[in-house]
């Protein structure tokens, strides 16, 4: 039988307003109006609240196998569900065996199997001496299903996935140009930011401050990766995407591309328009990521690109890891490992970003939901309330106010900068294509989501 989904405010490409979504199987066959669902068709009614396209987060670490006391398929997906996200895409680099050929996307298949509450996809890694092995792997998983391929312009900390320099992105963009693949990049560059922590400590700097991390990642490291990585992208007219904008600096650089017609796109972090490096607390390593939270003035740079259509997307960049890694007892922002847990939590914390900025909730779809699909070969189907695309819907309550507790937090470990934030909107249901996996903060069914693989 089919089902008819229907609410005074739904959000479809055409805008937000009353709507009925009509569910065969695990497709939307048809959006009609309010008042009229199809007679033979199961009705639940919603009220007012807001039914949005299923979110798609291209940014998140899994970390299965090999580190599944880090986060795993299982937590990660819960945490997904919970928030909203029907679709993950997963990085590449923090599992054992790293994504950087086809034997290692299979290891991660069977890791996944029968764990994971949404749909998923991976990228695949590219990572330097590629002309010693990793070039040979870039066509085998493209065949394979790689969504795309995740690089780095400075030390990862992962010593199986290698940072790479410009003869490796020639070489990689050379065989990616023409597959329709993007480059995703980490867009820092070493060399403004190898001399800064001897200079720090040569001047007594206090490492439990966040300004000395802060000033070790300068905001030359991120726009002069991304000045070269516009420089090839022009170049080999190859897709390049930048992940996790943090400087604003780089905006002018960005927008002067696109005006060229440079293939080139930029996502930013739910963290980096959250937070502001001079409201962070000493010792407060939970926050530390790379690149770096900026000031406030920044985050409102960051905002205003998103307004004007400067930035295309948001993601999370979930990068948990076990609690001693972040080294709370001695707070000293230099020792502690990089990366911010936030599964979850993204839509609730960037609609209350835009309450605070009188930002229409219509923005929201294009932001976490359709321009990440493409991003990952997924237009059409994932991201969106349209015909055939999967009914990947969420049940959202905008005017839910509510504080972040332990108990909202559904990934591994229970360590969140977020924790104590006083946020505005709740998802109150998930829909999978076609099925109600999340309702009220209980899981709903078992385990049912599948790879996805590009168009």
């Amino acid at each position: 039988m089919a089902k008819a989904l229907r609410s005074t405010r739904v959000l479809t490409p055409a805008g937000l307003g009353p709507a009925c979504v009509i569910v065969d199987g695990e497709r939307i066959s048809a959006v009609r109006a309010w008042d009229d669902p199809p007679p033979d068709a199961e009705l639940t009614d919603f009220g007012d609240a807001i039914l949005m396209p299923g979110l798609v987060d291209t940014h998140v670490h899994i970390n299965e196998p090999g580190r599944t006391e880090w986060e795993g398929f299982e937590t990660a997906t819960h945490a997904a569900a919970a928030g909203g996200v029907t679709t993950l895409v997963d990085m590449p680099l923090n599992c054992v065996p790293e994504t950087i050929d086809v034997p290692a996307l299979e290891a991660k298949r069977a890791a996944a199997k029968g764990k994971t509450w949404v749909d998923w996809a991976a990228w695949g890694g590219l990572v330097h001496g590629m002309a010693r092995g990793n070039a040979d792997a870039i066509e085998p998983l493209a065949r394979a299903g790689a969504a795309g391929f995740k690089c780095f312009l400075i030390h990862t900390g992962i010593d199986g996935f290698a940072c790479v320099d410009e003869g490796d992105l020639r070489l990689a963009l050379e065989r990616l140009r023409g597959t329709g693949l993007p480059l995703l990049a980490h867009a820092e560059l070493s060399g403004p930011v190898d001399g800064a922590p001897k200079k720090l400590n040569a001047d007594g700097a206090n490492w439990r401050r966040y300004s000395t991390y802060l000033a070790s990642r300068p905001d030359a490291a991120e726009v002069d990766a991304i000045a070269l990585l516009i420089r090839l992208a022009e170049e080999f007219r190859t897709q390049i995407h930048i992940v996790h904008l943090s400087s604003a600096q780089a905006l002018p650089l960005l927008n002067d591309a696109r005006d060229r017609g440079v293939p080139i796109t930029v996502e930013t972090c739910a963290h980096y328009l959250w937070f502001a490096a001079e409201e962070i607390p000493d010792g407060a390593t939970e926050l530390k990521c790379a690149p770096p939270i900026r000031d406030a003035a920044n985050r409102e740079h960051l905002w205003r690109a998103l307004e004007l259509g400067e930035i295309d997307m948001v993601a999370t960049d979930h990068s948990p890891c076990p609690p001693e890694m972040k080294r709370r007892e001695e707070g000293r922002f230099g020792q502690a490992w990089g990366g911010i847990a936030s599964l979850g939590l993204a839509l609730p914390v960037i609609w209350t970003g835009m309450q605070h900025r009188g930002i229409p909730i219509d923005r929201l779809a294009n932001w976490m939901a359709t321009a990440p699909a493409w991003l990952a070969g997924l237009a059409g189907r994932k991201g969106t309330i349209a015909l055939s695309a999967d009914a990947d819907v969420v049940v959202f309550d905008p005017d839910a106010a509510w504080t972040v507790t332990p108990a909202d937090l559904h990934f591994r470990h229970k360590l969140s900068p977020y924790l104590g934030a006083i946020l505005r909107g709740r998802v109150r249901e998930t829909w999978l294509r076609g099925e109600c996996i999340y309702r009220d903060s209980k899981f709903s069914g078992a385990a049912r989501g599948k790879e996805q693989v590009r168009s």
